[in-house]
């Protein structure tokens, strides 16, 4: 099961899928070594008690209660020092209540000699070096950061009377000679008995105009921001920020910051009157668009009832917070129907909207 499925699951997003069956799984496989990997590995360790506290929605959490998950393997195919995650993500990792880390061979945690490296790899570095505060025990859930593994497929189905896959493990090194840190095979296999593979391989952005998305970057073409066509024209009034135009890196605070330097620079094209840039423009969009009326689909959208306009979301705010009051927590996330069923009611009474948490 890919990693955003398990994500829209536990977020109650709308296209969520059905949820994975916790109850029939002891020992679970994460194949990738980012934020990602680590946010799904920390919801099937985490209490449920603890998780009950935010707003994960009860029939989320009705579902983790009955995990069987005792351990967690985290396969990345190179080392310490390319990990994708950051040390804050593992920090948390390392601070679960009653779970621990397999502790890590000391030569994976031992800085190389003659390499200058960055303050997060330092970072990393020490955190596996001094493992989980919470020492081993035998009640305890316990996960891995399994290293230089390349997942190849499984070797053979599980039994009749077992539920455990065979997940081939190609051995691999990091290529000296490389720029790019590259994985290269060793040669050596290995077996890795499981029972549910999550896969957490990374994000391609979904094309929009062909002109427009690179498939060898896997986002938007753009320069600082300005997408631009293949042959290099500049895009009139079309700009791209976040995965969108860097591809899927960076933490929620980097694509902030890099979504305001975008806003920044669409209110300093139309101040001026240009696009900033002395590069041919080319017009994708409506040159006099009339800013009164909504396009078609929107417009449908709204009679359709699955497009949601600000006031409708506040409402849907006002039922999570009044939901989570009951409950003794901030709010208590709904699912879409719920939602939605908030607001097109809210619609047919055009009742006034009043906020009971709002302070006088």
């Amino acid at each position: 099961m890919p990693a955003s499925s398990i994500v829209q699951w536990y977020t109650s997003h709308p296209n969520a899928p059905p949820p994975p069956p916790l109850h029939k799984i002891s020992h679970l496989s994460i194949i990738g070594h980012g934020n990602v990997s680590l946010d799904v590995a920390r919801i099937f360790l985490k209490n449920v008690r603890t998780l009950s506290k935010y707003d994960v929605s009860r029939p989320v959490l009705d579902v983790l209660s009955t995990s069987k998950v005792r351990h967690i393997s985290i396969i990345g195919r190179r080392g310490p020092l390319e990990v994708a995650f950051t040390s804050k993500e593992l920090r948390e990792m390392m601070s679960l209540p009653q779970t621990y880390m397999v502790p890590l061979h000391p030569s994976l945690t031992k800085p190389p000699n003659g390499q200058t490296l960055t303050r997060q790899q330092l970072r990393i570095l020490k955190l596996l070096s001094d493992g989980s505060e919470e020492a081993k025990k035998p009640l305890f859930k316990s996960w891995s950061l399994e290293f230089f593994r390349s997942p190849v497929g499984f070797a053979s189905r599980p039994s009749i009377c077992s539920s455990r896959h065979s997940l081939l493990l190609a051995h691999t090194a990091v290529d000296p000679k490389s720029d790019d840190k590259r994985a290269i095979p060793t040669g050596q296999n290995s077996i890795l008995k499981t029972d549910f593979v999550v896969t957490s391989l990374g994000f391609h952005a979904e094309p929009m105009e062909s002109e427009l998305y690179d498939p060898v970057v896997g986002h938007l073409r753009n320069a600082s921001g300005r997408v631009i066509t293949a042959e290099g024209k500049t895009m009139k009034n079309v700009y791209a920020s976040g995965w969108a135009a860097t591809g899927a890196k960076g933490v929620l605070a980097s694509t902030m910051l890099n979504a305001f330097s975008v806003a920044d620079m669409i209110v300093a094209d139309w101040t001026t009157g240009s696009n900033g840039s002395a590069a041919p423009l080319s017009s994708l969009m409506n040159e006099d668009p009339d800013i009164n009326s909504l396009p078609e689909d929107v417009e449908r959208g709204l009679q359709d009832g699955v497009v949601v306009q600000y006031k409708d979301w506040k409402m849907i705010d006002l039922e999570e917070r009044f939901k989570g009051s009951i409950m003794g927590k901030e709010r208590e996330r709904i699912c879409w129907e719920d939602a939605r069923n908030v607001f097109t009611n809210h619609r047919s009474t055009r009742k006034p909207l009043a906020d009971p948490f709002q302070n006088p």
